[in-house]
């Protein structure tokens, strides 16, 4: 594999550009040392989350949630668990819709737990309600292009 992808830093913003066959290895950011693809669910805000879906070359599932919402809470454990299943591939995000009602709006975000998956820079798929982790890999698997 020839190609380079750019990965956005979700502890200091960088975007860092890597050997596409160095996943396997754990890749961290070169300015804070922070893991890239760590199979764990990050925190971002709405303008990191932008940053990350123009500029990843790895597809990017958000999960739209607030801290009020009892389904939102008893998926994030099986959010979790999909984001180890499909480390190096996906990268996972949550986002609080009451912290950030900007990405609310911009993404006409109706009810939560909403899951949107971006590829490419674009919204491919959005999957709504709480759901296990085998659906949230399933539904990942059906919609985006992924790493070998």
């Amino acid at each position: 594999m020839g190609r380079d992808l750019k990965l956005t830093c979700f502890s200091c913003g960088v975007t860092n550009r890597l050997p596409a066959g160095k996943m396997e290895a754990g890749p961290k950011c070169g300015t804070c040392g922070a893991r890239l693809a760590d199979g764990r669910v990050h925190e971002l805000d709405f303008r990191d989350m932008q940053s990350a879906i123009r500029h990843d070359g790895l597809p990017l599932l958000v999960d739209f949630w607030a801290p009020w919402c009892g389904p939102c809470r008893a998926m994030a454990p099986e959010f979790s668990k999909a984001a180890e299943t499909l480390r190096g591939k996906v990268r996972f995000a949550k986002v609080d819709t009451q912290r950030n009602p900007d990405a609310t709006v911009h993404y006409n975000i109706r009810g939560i737990p909403q899951l949107i998956l971006f590829d490419r820079g674009r919204e491919v798929a959005r999957l709504s309600g709480a759901r296990p982790a085998a659906q949230i890999a399933a539904f990942v698997r059906d919609h985006a292009s992924l790493p070998a």
